[in-house]
């Protein structure tokens, strides 16, 4: 599971994956994908656009704490790094 994680963290720490998930957020929230969850059909008894947004900003959290976690241990290897 550490392992798992160690890889998940190291991948997060690529430039590149800040810039994808910020621009997968900004489509998330463009007409095409409003307008396929702005839908009359409730699940579990909640509008279908509710639940997109609600577990979409979940989502979000969440990438923005993994992306934390890796900007905190990129911080703690480049300072023992330049312990002598």
């Amino acid at each position: 599971m550490r392992s798992l994680l160690a890889q998940i963290i190291h991948r997060l720490q690529l430039r590149e994956s800040w810039v994808i998930f910020f621009i997968l957020g900004i489509i998330m929230m463009t007409f095409p994908f409003m307008h396929i969850f702005n839908q009359p059909v409730l699940l579990f008894g909640f509008p279908l656009m509710f639940l997109y947004l609600t577990v979409g900003w979940a989502i979000s959290i969440t990438v923005i704490y993994l992306f934390m976690i890796a900007s905190r241990t990129d911080d703690r290897s480049a300072a023992e790094k330049d312990e002598p």
